[in-house]
């Protein structure tokens, strides 16, 4: 009878480890909280928006922003080959809810256009993350119609002065006070800093420094604002979001929503955050496991409860979308870089 209890034994181990092994295929790598199992309600369109006349495909788009209306959205790209330096095609796009474009404006005004937003009298904003001898290291504010309102820093002056910007990420506007606030600065500037101005462009302060302690920043990526007017900056070398009152504080850090290159917040404080570098290990602080893709939940406690997966979500190169934004339909839209695509993604009919 032993040999028979052996065999038993034997073939008892061997299934316990076969469904070990089958159990761990199925568990979902988790880093810094972050998790790849989120419930995925949205279906991908990649073929929205008329594109210019004699346009054949998209440059890097870098930001899509809605305005308040609900009748706007502005997309932001780079031009050929990932520079608007020299180049005489228009980086801003203006269309309608259908997608018809409606102009475009901004030729000749920048280097390197990146962050966008839209404030609350429906003006856009753009910042320049580079600079050349006459132009770059700005923020610039459209008018709906593309006229110059008012410019931050000084053309093709970088630096760290008061009031000077060096590379400046993204901007976002209280809707209150009107009070303008900078995130800087990209790969390879010299600030790692938010600006804080007011609404007439004077420069009032700065706050954070290069690091990785609280408060401190390695390329604060993107900005955005929530109803009660904290800043959620997306600290992306650092893997976090970072919350601040407007003079300053921390509030809290966020690692849940992943490696953040885009931030955008809705009206009811819906936070939707791009993670277009995680899933790789370049060297560069990446999540290594964690899928590439848009993460949703609340920006009130920080629950994660949507995803909308990239197309390349574990590849090596840096492809996701890096700049997000929401229309009111609720209509999720994704600035992609690398891979020179406007992604939008629509909630499945129940």
């Amino acid at each position: 009878m032993r040999p028979v209890k052996n065999i038993r034994h034997g073939l008892l181990v061997i299934i316990a480890l076969i469904g070990t092994n089958l159990a761990a295929q199925d568990v979902q790598p988790v880093a810094q909280g972050v998790r790849n199992d989120l419930p995925r309600p949205y279906i991908t369109q990649r073929d929205w928006g008329e594109l210019p006349a004699g346009t054949a495909q998209w440059a890097a788009v870098t930001a899509v922003e809605p305005a308040p209306d609900g009748e706007i959205i502005y997309v932001v790209h780079r031009c050929f080959e990932n520079s608007c330096e020299d180049r005489p095609e228009p980086p801003i796009l203006k269309f309608d809810y259908e997608g018809n474009l409606l102009s475009s404006f901004g030729a000749g005004l920048f280097v390197f256009p990146h962050g966008a937003t839209v404030d609350h009298e429906g003006n856009l904003w753009v910042s320049d993350a580079r600079g050349s001898d006459s132009i770059g290291h700005q923020v610039l504010k459209f008018s709906p119609d593309g006229e110059v309102l008012m410019t931050l820093g000084e053309p093709g002056r970088g630096g760290s002065s008061d009031g000077l910007l060096h590379s400046p990420n993204d901007v976002v506007v209280d809707p209150g006070t009107g009070d303008i606030f900078v995130a800087e600065s990209h790969r390879r500037g010299m600030n790692n800093r938010i600006m804080h101005f007011n609404a007439e462009g004077n420069f009032i302060k700065a706050f954070g420094e290069q690091g990785s302690g609280p408060g401190q920043f390695s390329e604060p990526h993107t900005i955005a604002m929530d109803s009660q007017g904290r800043l959620f900056v997306g600290d992306r070398e650092n893997n976090r979001i970072q919350i601040f009152t407007q003079n300053g504080e921390l509030v809290d850090e966020w690692r849940q929503f992943g490696r953040p290159s885009g931030i955008f917040i809705t009206a009811d404080d819906r936070l939707y955050v791009a993670d277009s570098e995680s899933g790789p290990d370049t060297g560069a602080n990446e999540l290594s496991g964690i899928m590439k893709g848009i993460r949703i939940g609340s920006a009130v406690d920080g629950t994660v409860d949507a995803f909308i997966e990239d197309l390349e979500p574990l590849t090596d190169p840096h492809s996701g979308a890096e700049g997000v934004g929401v229309d009111a339909a609720g209509n999720v839209y994704g600035a992609v870089v690398r891979r020179r695509m406007l992604e939008r993604h629509v909630l499945e009919s129940p």
